[in-house]
């Protein structure tokens, strides 16, 4: 079973998105070991100061490096020698599918979230990935943490309760997802394929398939430039459902 250990000084920030849904569900079955260390525990003064001003000058704070690497002591001392400590941080490189799938077969993972100006850099010393969400600038690093690790649980087995739901997913194969439609069979005028309704389970996987190609590529073609574009199999699957 992976565990996860959230290194932040608003732990609050954590804890109730971590209480709810799919992953409340998991951490209640024990399905999932998560713990949320709140930084000021691994502070030595009495004052619980985590920050100091930043060498050489310039403007708001700096994450001091003795609670960091207190904190990583203690979960390792706890946890056992292999963490994969990661930092969020707008430095790092792209979280994607492909690191959710990577660190979902990972035993520990710790994840530091940043604040103010960030880290003092002698942190990284002990980082083992640094990874970002996207190009932009967050407060701080709980949200981008909650992101890492829902993106990552639920790719654990047994978190979620169709795996087949989560094989499906967009980007698991390079594409976006295909629509999806439920009851009624027309709301507002609008219906539901006729396709789905058919009852032809084979030609419903094609015209899925289809549709997630058709998505993609007008949605976001750097997906297929990725994986070498569109297949001459997969131009054909268009043409059958005239998405081409």
């Amino acid at each position: 079973m992976v565990t996860f250990d959230i290194v932040t000084i608003f732990p609050s920030m954590i804890e109730q998105p971590l209480a709810a849904g799919i992953l409340g569900r998991a951490i209640e079955r024990g399905t999932l070991d998560v713990k949320v260390r709140d930084l000021r525990d691994f502070t030595t003064d009495r004052h619980r100061v985590v920050d100091d001003v930043p060498y050489g000058g310039g403007p708001g704070m700096v994450l001091k490096p003795d609670p960091i690497f207190r904190a990583l002591d203690a979960i390792e001392a706890e946890r056992g020698a292999g963490l994969t400590v990661v930092m969020t941080s707008p430095q790092g490189r792209r979280f994607t599918q492909a690191e959710a799938q990577r660190l979902s077969g990972l035993e520990r993972v710790v994840l530091l979230c940043g604040r103010y100006e960030g880290f003092d850099d002698r942190v990284r010393e002990r980082v083992t990935d640094e990874l970002s969400i996207g190009d932009y600038v967050l407060t701080g690093g709980e949200l981008p943490a909650l992101v890492v690790i829902d993106a990552v649980v639920r790719l654990v087995p047994g978190v979620v309760g169709d795996a087949g739901s989560v094989e499906a997913d967009s980007f698991v194969r390079g594409l976006l997802d295909f629509p999806h439609y439920t009851r009624p069979a027309v709301f507002r005028g609008w219906p539901v394929p006729e396709v789905l309704r058919s009852g032809d389970h084979a030609r419903v996987g094609r015209w899925r398939r289809a549709q997630a190609l058709s998505r993609t590529r007008r949605r976001r073609p750097d997906l297929l430039d990725a994986r070498g574009g569109v297949s001459d199999e997969e131009y054909r699957l268009l043409r059958e459902f005239d998405l081409e």
